[in-house]
């Protein structure tokens, strides 16, 4: 190639990019190709994925393309070119370092990325950023953040080598060519063929992130997707959409709901619901726990043989357990405003909790008009802006880091121990009902285990066996056990108040961890990701209410009205969450959405329908083994309804992100 372009007398600038343009190239090419290595699905094969390989390209000569045009553009004017000077070499061969270091940051993110969620790095990313000091010290506390600087730093540092013995070797072979060589013709055809690959190389229209989407598979297309594309496309999606379908699907949410009319204020969801002949009378105090990544697959409640929470186990013989909860969507963040708003969390590309336009939300909460209320959190409460979603609720106190007497244990603050007791000192000396809401995080990395827990013992596993059962690692295993730990210490120290007999303490999981389920439940868990969803949710007060356990599929959204359903009080309920202690209450199903890769469905109690928001792609899977097979006009009139239930949810809560604060009773 160099003896061609020499002899066509190409100038030295025109070379230097063409060269650079295939390093560039082999590298996005190369990402690529690990992609499909490390998380092809076993059902796809690597010849039917050519269609993603050959969309993928026209990605990759776009982006490249976008990195190279400054260079192209800016040597048009002789003193610009980076063959000109030996500062201009070093402008730009700097400037090329920077553009690389970037596209490396941006492919290890999304390989951190890929393998969390199924799906390519997108703008959720920027949460991150919203909250440095804790993503900070997470990063820093968590993984080897030195070893990774240190390759990120030695593959910038050989790429900058590269250009530098490029633009050396064509400096050395054009020894007879003028110091600056400029040929106008040239210098714009480079310009407009980066242009051409910047709109769409072969393509009638612009190429944009929806094109991906025609391959009409997941897999294929985040395959086709690259990274810069999906995150700068996805920036779009941060904010929530106002123009939703809430109405088109308004009587298929009314009958889920059991709306039997709609209501005469600005919130057409809006019911008040009064007491029933079992409430109870006593005014109970209630303590809401949200439990940090309390997976159902790999606790003692799921059947788990190396019985990491032996006590909530025997905690959920004696109360009114869900072994078939499902959070709507992963993230700790969503989860706690699912459980205090009663919302699904469906903003595609940002936290509603982090959103102006969404985080101002009514909570049933505001009902319990004689309750004092609580939120401890270890942490900071603006951590994902938790603070600004509790603050909603009128004359709630708020206890965080800086609080309390205990000493900080990591990023998250104090350990989940100190933080349950010091709750425990201040609920105990209320004098009137108390509503306290208790976060905890000991169960997340850096799984710090605190050397003053007496009692706690660490137990070791083989590492094939800790796989068998869906951990990932030994201080995974043992961050489980010291939650259940912590509930056994709060519990216990909880026996021997006052508040204790009259108090309901409800247990719930912000989301699940996705990971090997397979030796305890069906398919889905580990195929369809519910792993991920699937959450232990405990209503415990055995001096007032009869243990139960119950199987039917329910959602992190029912927590309130459920709980408020127990009191001898009228409440307003503006959202979506419903009363599982109804008997009114209609078919069982929770709604899931997985943000990044697009999915949307309905899990009952015998299936997980879901649809994708971009592709044109349904999926029907049991949640039960040894389920009956059913006829294929069967399977389509279940998809049709589950399908309908799906886009019902989906177009409501959209509509309630925005409008749900709007409320007159």
């Amino acid at each position: 190639m160099s003896t061609f372009l020499i002899r066509a007398k190409v100038p030295k600038t025109i070379q230097w990019l063409i060269k650079v343009f295939f390093i560039y190239l082999v590298m996005f090419t190369c990402f690529r190709i690990a992609t499909v290595i490390a998380f092809k699905p076993s059902g796809i094969s690597v010849l039917s994925l050519y269609p993603a390989f050959a969309l993928g390209l026209k990605y990759d000569l776009r982006w490249i393309s976008f990195i190279l045009m400054p260079i192209a553009i800016f040597a048009i004017i002789p003193k610009l070119s980076p063959f000109f000077s030996t500062s201009m070499k070093k402008f730009w061969t700097a400037y090329l370092g920077i553009i690389t270091l970037l596209v490396l940051f941006f492919y290890g993110a999304d390989f951190g990325q890929f393998a969390y969620v199924n799906a390519r790095l997108n703008a959720d990313a920027l949460i991150f950023a919203e909250d440095p000091k804790e993503s900070l010290q997470m990063v820093w506390q968590s993984y080897p953040v030195i070893w990774i600087l240190i390759g990120l730093i030695g593959a910038v540092l050989m790429m900058i080598w590269m250009f530098r013995r490029i633009h050396v070797g064509i400096e050395g072979k054009n020894i007879s060519t003028h110091k600056f060589d400029f040929r106008r013709r040239w210098h714009v055809a480079a310009i407009l063929i980066l242009g051409w690959f910047m709109y769409g190389f072969f393509t009638i229209y612009p190429l944009n992130f929806n094109r991906a989407f025609g391959l009409n598979d997941a897999f294929k297309s985040n395959l086709a997707l690259n990274p810069l594309q999906n995150f700068f496309t996805t920036l779009r999606f941060r904010q929530p959409e106002h123009n939703t379908l809430a109405n088109q699907y308004y009587k298929r949410i009314a009958e889920f709901l059991n709306l039997h009319s709609p209501s005469n204020g600005t919130n057409p969801y809006a019911r008040i619901y009064h007491p029933g002949s079992k409430a109870l009378e006593s005014q109970p105090n209630i303590v809401l726990v949200v439990c940090e990544s309390f997976s159902m697959y790999k606790s003692s409640m799921s059947g788990n043989p190396l019985n990491a929470s032996p006590f909530f186990n025997d905690l959920s013989k004696n109360g009114i357990f869900f072994d078939r909860c499902f959070t709507p969507s992963f993230g700790t963040a969503r989860g706690v405003f699912a459980i205090i708003t009663g919302i699904p969390d469906v903003q595609l590309g940002r936290f509603s909790t982090r959103n102006e336009e969404s985080v101002n939300q009514r909570s049933i909460i505001e009902d319990f008009h004689d309750y004092n209320k609580y939120y401890f959190i270890g942490g900071r409460s603006r951590f994902n802006n938790f603070g600004g979603l509790i603050k909603n609720i009128p004359g709630i106190k708020i206890y965080e880091e800086g609080s309390y007497k205990s000493p900080v244990l990591n990023v998250w603050g104090i350990s989940d121990k100190d933080l349950f007791l010091e709750a425990n000192q201040i609920i105990a000396e209320e004098k009137k009902p108390f509503f306290a809401i208790i976060q905890t995080a000991n169960n997340h990395r850096p799984y710090n285990i605190p050397v003053n827990s007496p009692g706690f013992e660490i137990k070791y596993f083989p590492e094939d066996t800790l796989k068998k059962y869906g951990f990932e690692s030994q201080e995974e295993f043992n961050a489980f056990a010291y939650s259940d730990y912590c509930f056994k210490t709060f519990i216990e120290k909880a026996k021997h108040e006052k508040y204790f007999d009259n108090t309901i303490f409800v247990f719930v999981g912000d989301h699940g961890v996705e990971g090997n389920s397979s030796a305890i439940y069906p398919r889905a868990w580990d195929e369809q990701r519910l792993s991920e969803e699937h959450v232990p949710f405990l209503i415990y007060a055995p001096q007032l209410l009869k243990p139960q356990l119950r199987h039917e599929a329910v959602s992190q959204i029912d927590v309130l009205p459920t709980v408020a359903g127990l009191l001898q009080e009228p409440f307003l309920n503006t959202t979506l969450g419903r009363n599982l202690l109804d008997s009114t209450k209609s078919e069982d199903a929770a709604f899931i959405i997985y943000h990044a890769a697009g999915w949307i469905g309905i899990v009952n109690n015998d299936y997980f329908f879901r649809k994708n928001l971009r592709i044109k792609k349904e999926e029907l899977v049991p949640v039960r083994n040894n389920l009956p097979p059913i006829s294929r006009k069967a399977e389509d009139s279940i998809k049709a309804h589950l399908s309908e239930l799906t886009s019902a949810i989906y177009e409501t809560a959209r509509w309630m992100l925005i409008n749900n604060k709007n409320i007159s009773r």
